[in-house]
């Protein structure tokens, strides 16, 4: 049996999930392209911290990249891929539109054909809340249709999931997307809320708060979507004999395909979320409040029950206790 194959190895959730692979003991094959979205030195530590695993190797490569992306897969022989490497943030999608066209939907589809290709037993990929776009009804269920979306970032997740889909149909492929939920924790993305919220306060500098502080999000801990992600890895996705075309479900299929949302099931305010950075710092946050930006939602609020049923996930981290651990992981990591 091959390795574990992780694209977007050097990103936030790529470099967790990795690293708990290696700590299970399996050997995994990094992909990634350590672009310049964001720090590259955060990347670079993130991989230094992978390479003390003598089961892991790194393949430097852009998804786009066909060439580059086969290689990788034929040196890991993969089982089992996750897909984490995608062009994230709302907001960057609406003045870079080419570059979510070029990662997200050309890049995905290598993906798609390498493992059709390599005959993988089970694809994992990361979708997006954002898909859930112009929706109101909260929770949002992966029952709902997502047909509205409102940035092109979240319009790429949404070709994902069809893509994937149509391979599941096509290839007898087993796919399993899961709609991530705002995502925060050590070693996150600087251009995060929680990241550049820590960052500000500490350098004595305003915020930024977007719809005045209103808005709500189902803020998820890193260990926790890393757990799901393993419980999905252990349930590849099977048909459901039960669907129906007169009455079309789009959380389940005919095909051996399932969409799943993760979240931590409970809706913070934004302005809460601010409070509990302010009492780990000690220090109080200067709020320029603004209204909401192009693109954003008003709200995000997963209902996981379709996750829980299947697979037993549960989240277990509170939103008081992961941002106390990112704000000890900050101080330490920055040394302030």
């Amino acid at each position: 049996m091959g390795a574990i194959l992780v694209t977007g190895c050097a990103g936030f959730i790529g470099f967790h999930l990795t690293r708990r692979l290696l700590e299970q003991g399996s050997a995994v094959v990094g992909v990634d392209n350590l672009n310049a979205y964001y720090d590259v030195t955060l990347k670079q530590a993130r991989l230094a911290i992978l390479h003390t695993y003598p089961a892991f190797r790194l393949f430097e490569a852009d998804l786009s990249d066909t060439s580059a992306l086969t290689a990788a897969f034929d040196a890991a022989q993969p089982h089992v891929v996750f897909n984490l490497a995608a062009q994230a943030g709302v907001r960057y999608s609406v003045q870079n539109p080419a570059v979510y066209i070029q990662s997200n939907v050309v890049g995905f589809g290598n993906i798609l054909e390498d493992c059709r290709r390599m005959h993988v037993e089970h694809l994992i990929f990361a979708s997006s809340s954002s898909v859930y776009g112009a929706n109101t009804e909260m929770p949002f269920s992966i029952h709902h249709n997502v047909d509205h979306p409102l940035s092109l970032y979240a319009a790429s997740k949404k070709a994902n999931e069809l893509m994937a889909h149509s391979y599941a149909h096509l290839f007898e492929l087993p796919v399993t997307g899961l709609r991530l939920f705002t995502v925060y924790g050590p070693w996150g993305r600087p251009d995060m809320a929680l990241f550049s919220f820590t960052r500000a306060i500490l350098e004595g500098k305003r915020i930024d708060v977007y719809g005045d502080g209103l808005l709500r999000r189902d803020f998820t801990y890193i260990d926790d979507i890393v757990d799901g992600f393993l419980k999905v890895m252990e349930r590849p996705a099977t048909a459901n004999p039960a669907w129906d075309g007169h009455r079309p479900d789009p959380g389940t299929s005919l095909a051996p395909y399932r969409i799943y949302n993760i979240g931590s099931h409970r809706p913070i305010q934004l302005s809460y979320f601010i409070d509990l950075i302010e009492q780990n710092l000690g220090l109080p946050a200067k709020r320029n409040m603004l209204p909401s930006q192009p693109g954003d939602l008003p709200d995000t609020y997963a209902d996981i029950e379709d996750l829980i049923a299947d697979t037993g996930f549960t989240p277990q981290i509170t939103v008081e206790e992961g941002v106390a651990r990112f704000v000890e992981w900050y101080r330490s990591y920055y040394k302030v």
